[in-house]
Protein backbone atom coordinates (compact mmCIF):
# COMPACT_ATOMS: atom_id res chain seq x y z
CA UNK A 1 0.00 0.00 0.00
CA UNK A 2 2.91 2.38 0.63
CA UNK A 3 4.33 4.74 -1.56
CA UNK A 4 7.60 6.91 -1.63
CA UNK A 5 5.20 9.79 -0.62
CA UNK A 6 3.34 8.11 1.73
CA UNK A 7 3.87 9.63 5.35
CA UNK A 8 5.51 7.36 7.89
CA UNK A 9 3.83 7.41 11.48
CA UNK A 10 4.80 8.16 14.78
CA UNK A 11 3.58 5.67 17.15
CA UNK A 12 3.68 4.89 21.08
CA UNK A 13 3.89 1.02 22.14
CA UNK A 14 3.09 -1.11 25.21
CA UNK A 15 4.52 -4.95 24.06
CA UNK A 16 2.74 -7.97 26.19
CA UNK A 17 4.71 -9.85 28.55
CA UNK A 18 5.49 -12.33 27.01
CA UNK A 19 4.29 -14.24 23.83
CA UNK A 20 1.31 -11.76 22.46
CA UNK A 21 -1.93 -13.13 22.37
CA UNK A 22 -3.01 -10.68 20.19
CA UNK A 23 -2.54 -7.21 18.51
CA UNK A 24 -4.55 -4.07 19.55
CA UNK A 25 -4.19 -1.20 17.73
CA UNK A 26 -5.62 2.04 19.21
CA UNK A 27 -6.38 5.30 16.77
CA UNK A 28 -7.01 8.52 18.05
CA UNK A 29 -9.65 11.34 17.62
CA UNK A 30 -9.53 14.80 16.40
CA UNK A 31 -6.35 16.90 17.77
CA UNK A 32 -5.13 14.17 20.07
CA UNK A 33 -1.69 12.45 19.44
CA UNK A 34 -0.28 9.07 19.88
CA UNK A 35 -0.22 9.70 23.56
CA UNK A 36 -4.09 10.19 24.11
CA UNK A 37 -5.22 6.24 24.03
CA UNK A 38 -1.98 4.58 25.32
CA UNK A 39 -3.24 5.05 29.12
CA UNK A 40 -6.37 2.65 28.04
CA UNK A 41 -3.46 -0.38 27.51
CA UNK A 42 -3.56 -1.37 31.10
CA UNK A 43 -7.13 -0.77 31.38
CA UNK A 44 -8.25 -2.48 28.28
CA UNK A 45 -5.44 -5.50 28.41
CA UNK A 46 -4.79 -5.68 32.64
CA UNK A 47 -3.18 -9.35 31.95
CA UNK A 48 -1.02 -8.03 29.37
CA UNK A 49 -1.69 -10.24 26.67
CA UNK A 50 -1.67 -8.10 23.97
CA UNK A 51 0.88 -5.63 22.06
CA UNK A 52 -0.53 -2.38 22.07
CA UNK A 53 0.57 -0.12 19.29
CA UNK A 54 -1.20 3.80 19.20
CA UNK A 55 -0.57 5.72 15.76
CA UNK A 56 -0.79 9.13 15.67
CA UNK A 57 -2.48 10.63 12.65
CA UNK A 58 -0.53 12.42 10.02
CA UNK A 59 -1.74 16.03 9.07
CA UNK A 60 -1.78 19.43 11.54
CA UNK A 61 -4.37 21.57 10.95
CA UNK A 62 -4.00 25.20 10.85
CA UNK A 63 -5.72 26.75 13.98
CA UNK A 64 -6.35 22.78 15.61
CA UNK A 65 -4.17 21.10 18.43
CA UNK A 66 -2.67 17.70 18.33
CA UNK A 67 -2.48 15.41 14.86
CA UNK A 68 -5.15 14.31 12.41
CA UNK A 69 -6.58 11.95 9.73
CA UNK A 70 -8.58 14.09 7.85
CA UNK A 71 -9.64 17.69 7.25
CA UNK A 72 -13.24 17.66 8.05
CA UNK A 73 -15.96 19.89 5.66
CA UNK A 74 -18.92 18.23 7.10
CA UNK A 75 -19.08 15.40 9.96
CA UNK A 76 -19.30 11.60 8.06
CA UNK A 77 -18.30 13.23 4.97
CA UNK A 78 -14.43 13.71 5.05
CA UNK A 79 -12.22 15.49 2.62
CA UNK A 80 -11.45 12.80 -0.29
CA UNK A 81 -8.04 13.85 -0.92
CA UNK A 82 -6.64 13.97 3.23
CA UNK A 83 -8.47 10.37 3.86
CA UNK A 84 -6.71 9.23 0.97
CA UNK A 85 -3.64 10.32 1.77
CA UNK A 86 -4.15 8.73 5.84
CA UNK A 87 -5.63 5.50 4.52
CA UNK A 88 -2.73 4.53 2.48
CA UNK A 89 -0.43 5.60 5.65
CA UNK A 90 -2.53 3.81 7.82
CA UNK A 91 -3.02 1.19 5.79
CA UNK A 92 0.68 0.51 5.38
CA UNK A 93 1.18 1.20 8.75
CA UNK A 94 -0.63 -1.69 10.00
CA UNK A 95 0.83 -4.03 6.96
CA UNK A 96 4.68 -3.00 8.31
CA UNK A 97 3.26 -3.89 12.34
CA UNK A 98 1.85 -7.40 11.50
CA UNK A 99 5.01 -8.13 9.59
CA UNK A 100 7.20 -7.08 12.35
CA UNK A 101 5.04 -8.38 15.49
CA UNK A 102 4.44 -11.63 14.12
CA UNK A 103 0.84 -11.18 15.09
CA UNK A 104 -1.37 -11.70 11.78
CA UNK A 105 -4.76 -9.71 11.09
CA UNK A 106 -6.93 -12.45 12.18
CA UNK A 107 -5.04 -11.91 15.65
CA UNK A 108 -5.49 -8.13 15.32
CA UNK A 109 -8.23 -5.60 16.65
CA UNK A 110 -8.35 -1.94 14.71
CA UNK A 111 -10.25 0.89 17.77
CA UNK A 112 -10.26 4.06 18.26
CA UNK A 113 -12.12 7.21 19.64
CA UNK A 114 -13.88 9.73 16.87
CA UNK A 115 -11.87 10.32 14.16
CA UNK A 116 -9.58 7.02 14.88
CA UNK A 117 -13.36 5.25 14.97
CA UNK A 118 -13.89 6.28 11.37
CA UNK A 119 -9.88 5.19 10.31
CA UNK A 120 -10.89 1.81 12.44
CA UNK A 121 -13.72 1.26 10.27
CA UNK A 122 -12.20 2.49 7.27
CA UNK A 123 -8.80 0.05 7.70
CA UNK A 124 -10.79 -2.96 8.91
CA UNK A 125 -13.72 -2.82 6.82
CA UNK A 126 -12.91 -1.65 3.45
CA UNK A 127 -11.74 -3.37 -0.06
CA UNK A 128 -8.15 -4.77 -0.48
CA UNK A 129 -7.93 -4.95 3.28
CA UNK A 130 -7.04 -8.07 5.40
CA UNK A 131 -9.72 -9.44 7.64
CA UNK A 132 -8.98 -8.15 11.28
CA UNK A 133 -10.54 -9.61 14.08
CA UNK A 134 -12.11 -6.99 15.58
CA UNK A 135 -13.22 -3.38 14.67
CA UNK A 136 -13.88 -1.23 17.82
CA UNK A 137 -15.50 2.02 16.90
CA UNK A 138 -16.08 4.55 19.86
CA UNK A 139 -18.13 7.72 19.04
CA UNK A 140 -17.54 7.30 15.14
CA UNK A 141 -19.31 6.09 11.80
CA UNK A 142 -18.25 4.72 8.89
CA UNK A 143 -17.18 7.39 6.06
CA UNK A 144 -19.17 8.56 3.01
CA UNK A 145 -15.94 9.25 0.89
CA UNK A 146 -14.97 9.29 -3.07
CA UNK A 147 -12.52 6.48 -3.67
CA UNK A 148 -13.49 4.15 -0.61
CA UNK A 149 -16.18 1.71 0.34
CA UNK A 150 -17.09 -0.67 2.68
CA UNK A 151 -16.47 -4.34 1.64
CA UNK A 152 -17.89 -6.66 4.29
CA UNK A 153 -18.62 -9.63 2.08
CA UNK A 154 -16.19 -12.41 3.44
CA UNK A 155 -15.73 -10.60 6.56
CA UNK A 156 -18.06 -12.38 8.83
CA UNK A 157 -15.46 -13.57 10.96
CA UNK A 158 -14.83 -9.59 12.08
CA UNK A 159 -16.45 -8.85 15.22
CA UNK A 160 -17.11 -5.08 15.64
CA UNK A 161 -18.29 -3.61 18.46
CA UNK A 162 -20.04 0.26 18.31
CA UNK A 163 -20.39 2.54 21.59
CA UNK A 164 -22.10 5.90 21.21
CA UNK A 165 -23.67 8.31 23.27
CA UNK A 166 -27.03 9.14 22.72
CA UNK A 167 -26.65 12.84 23.36
CA UNK A 168 -23.20 13.43 21.18
CA UNK A 169 -23.39 16.54 20.15
CA UNK A 170 -20.27 16.45 17.62
CA UNK A 171 -20.76 13.27 16.33
CA UNK A 172 -24.99 12.43 16.59
CA UNK A 173 -25.97 9.17 17.13
CA UNK A 174 -27.83 8.20 13.82
CA UNK A 175 -24.36 7.51 12.48
CA UNK A 176 -24.21 4.92 15.13
CA UNK A 177 -27.24 3.84 13.75
CA UNK A 178 -25.99 3.51 10.32
CA UNK A 179 -23.07 1.73 10.99
CA UNK A 180 -24.87 -0.67 13.06
CA UNK A 181 -27.26 -1.19 10.45
CA UNK A 182 -24.23 -1.56 7.59
CA UNK A 183 -22.51 -4.53 9.29
CA UNK A 184 -25.92 -6.39 10.96
CA UNK A 185 -26.63 -6.58 7.16
CA UNK A 186 -23.61 -7.63 6.29
CA UNK A 187 -23.70 -10.70 8.63
CA UNK A 188 -21.05 -9.29 11.22
CA UNK A 189 -21.13 -10.14 14.94
CA UNK A 190 -22.28 -6.69 16.35
CA UNK A 191 -21.91 -5.69 19.96
CA UNK A 192 -23.66 -2.30 20.77
CA UNK A 193 -23.00 0.04 23.63
CA UNK A 194 -24.83 3.23 24.39
CA UNK A 195 -24.59 5.78 27.28
CA UNK A 196 -26.92 8.56 27.76
CA UNK A 197 -23.54 10.51 27.55
CA UNK A 198 -21.93 12.92 25.25
CA UNK A 199 -19.08 12.76 22.63
CA UNK A 200 -16.76 10.63 25.19
CA UNK A 201 -15.91 6.85 25.79
CA UNK A 202 -17.99 6.57 28.81
CA UNK A 203 -16.19 4.87 31.89
CA UNK A 204 -19.27 2.16 32.41
CA UNK A 205 -18.46 0.75 29.41
CA UNK A 206 -15.02 0.58 29.75
CA UNK A 207 -15.33 -3.06 31.81
CA UNK A 208 -17.49 -4.35 28.84
CA UNK A 209 -14.74 -3.12 26.06
CA UNK A 210 -12.13 -5.21 28.41
CA UNK A 211 -14.48 -8.20 27.96
CA UNK A 212 -15.21 -8.13 24.53
CA UNK A 213 -11.64 -7.56 23.61
CA UNK A 214 -10.60 -11.12 25.82
CA UNK A 215 -13.41 -12.93 23.36
CA UNK A 216 -12.70 -11.55 20.29
CA UNK A 217 -8.61 -12.16 20.84
CA UNK A 218 -9.24 -15.04 23.33
CA UNK A 219 -5.89 -16.86 24.73
CA UNK A 220 -3.95 -18.78 22.19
Amino acid sequence: MSTPDTPQLVHRERPADGEPDGLLVLHHGRGADEHDLIGLADVLDPERRLHIVTPGGPLRVPGWPGKHWYVVPRVGYPDPDSFRSSFLALSAFHDALWERTGVPPARTVLGGFSMGSVMSHATGLGGGRPVVAGVLGMSGFVPTVEGWSPELEGRTATRVLNAHGRQDPVIGHEFADRARALVTAGGLDLTALDHDGGHQIAPEHVATIAGWIRETLPPR
